[in-house]
């Protein structure tokens, strides 16, 4: 059974691992851009503001393309028919249809609103399901006709199973946890903030995150606050504090040490996917420990009530949209939170260091 763990953890950490750099580096010119313009000294109409902010940003909105390649060399799919995978989920007019609240109908099936861009879990899901389609493709169509008919094929039958499932899952289960937490809120505003800031980055992984966007969004505009967004910050500073942690564990692999240290620094200043999905995802028990610091910020900005007064993820570049109510305990959050979320990963160290080896080819 640990085999099999840590076999599926190499396969998700080695679709992941080879695009860290350039996560990387698009956080880190996307947060100068944010920091730049807060300064005023850079205007957002200015070219070079949007030219730069199209390669960062657009890293991240056509990150599905990145990730069915390297999920094609991990599974040793094709990595051509892979590709048409997010070539019609991130198509246009497909795209605005579904990422705008409508359905569209498929072989007499709903197909259900959903978020593509930035996606992670529907392309893994369908590179994954390609590699069992692509299997008897190869066995049973005739080399002469297989050059064109296994693409048919394969398209047939994984993007239905994409747009019908793969895609809305992420939905679903944002949807199902935002109503649990204003249940939750509307009982006691600590229990849901804990709740919140413990399961917000497990989200960010399945893409569930982007149900929250719309609702924070509403609220600012309605009543001129927010209450979820400053909920999440802890989570964020528990990823730097974790990713700091395992790359102080790392001795040996200048490498791996290198990317948690990058890793640390991204979620510091307020991107958490190179951290995810390069150093804690791999390594459960950081993960955990991330969450927990989470909860305990989620736990604080409930006590204080801290508000969010315009749409901006929680990090040090943002804390200007959260002054007002509860902004010390903001500011407060980030350290204690970072220092939870490595105290909890570090006390581990003896454990996690037992399982690094099974780990040397991907990831920490």
């Amino acid at each position: 059974m640990e085999k099999k763990q840590n076999k599926v953890v190499q396969q998700i950490t080695g679709i992941f691992l080879p695009m860290i750099n350039c996560l990387t580096a698009a956080s880190i010119i996307k947060s100068v851009l944010s920091l730049l313009v807060s300064l005023g000294a850079l205007s957002v109409t200015s070219g070079v503001y949007q030219i730069f902010y199209a390669v960062s940003d657009g890293f991240f909105f056509f990150l599905p393309f990145y990730l069915a390649l390297t999920a094609s060399r991990q599974w040793k799919t094709d990595p051509f028919i892979t590709l048409m995978i997010p070539v019609a989920m991130l198509y246009p007019d497909l795209l605005s249809i579904l990422e705008n609240g409508q359905s569209l109908s498929l072989f007499g099936l709903t197909v259900q609103p959903a978020i593509y861009h930035s996606g992670v879990l529907p392309v893994v899901l369908a590179a994954g399901f390609l590699y069992f389609v692509e299997k008897p493709c190869d066995k049973y169509i005739p080399e002469a006709i297989r050059g064109f008919l296994k693409p048919m094929v394969c398209c047939m039958i994984v993007l239905p199973a994409t747009f019908l499932l793969f895609g809305p899952m992420g939905t679903w289960v944002g949807n199902a946890l935002t109503d649990l937490f204003f249940v939750l809120y509307e009982w006691n505003a600590v229990v849901a903030g804990a709740f919140m800031g413990f399961l917000i980055q497990p989200m960010v992984v399945l893409g569930a995150h982007w149900s929250i966007v719309p609702i924070s969004i509403n609220s600012i505009a309605c009543n001129g606050y927010d209450i979820i967004l400053p909920l999440l910050c802890g989570a964020v500073y528990g990823q730097a504090g974790a990713a700091l942690a395992l790359g102080l564990m790392q001795k040996t692999d200048r490498e791996k040490r290198r990317v948690a240290f990058q890793a640390s620094f991204t979620a510091a200043i307020g991107v958490t996917e190179p951290a995810l999905y390069g150093v804690t995802v791999p390594v459960p028990r950081a993960m955990l420990s991330a969450c927990f610091a989470g909860a305990a910020g989620g736990v604080m900005a409930g006590l204080a009530g801290t508000h969010c007064t315009s749409f901006a993820f929680p990090s040090i570049l943002t804390c200007v949209a959260y002054y007002g109510q509860g902004f010390g305990m903001f500011l407060l959050t980030m350290p204690v939170c970072a220092a939870i979320g490595f105290f909890l990963t570090y006390v581990q160290k003896k454990a996690i260091m037992k399982k690094m080896p099974h780990q040397e080819q991907n990831g920490i």
